[in-house]
């Protein structure tokens, strides 16, 4: 299985209803794909405190290699990717992904 996850250090002028919708995008285009499962997304509540302005993130479950490039090549997570980098802090700067096979 593979864990894919996604930090975003969102601009302070982003309204949550924003950050929101693009998530609600996502987990839509999770629920679509075969192989993709187990959207989970928000902001974070950690009690350390140490998230370094990346305060909204997701994960998604994919069984194999093979069904994260479908939800990478799908045009619906394309634009909702867009959307990620445009309200970010220095666009692309202000994501970080990590692909765990677990």
């Amino acid at each position: 299985m593979i864990r894919h996850i996604v930090l975003t250090k969102f601009k302070p002028d982003v309204p949550e209803d924003t950050i929101r919708g693009i998530y609600d995008g996502l987990a839509a285009v999770t629920e679509k794909l075969r192989g993709a499962r187990n959207f989970t997304g928000g902001r974070s509540e950690s009690p350390e405190q140490i998230e370094r302005g990346y305060m909204h993130g997701f994960v998604i479950d994919f069984d194999d290699w093979d069904a994260l490039q479908n939800y990478t090549d799908n045009s619906e997570h394309k634009a909702l990717g867009r959307q990620l980098v445009e309200n970010a802090v220095g666009g692309i700067d202000g994501i970080l992904v990590l692909d765990l096979n677990v």
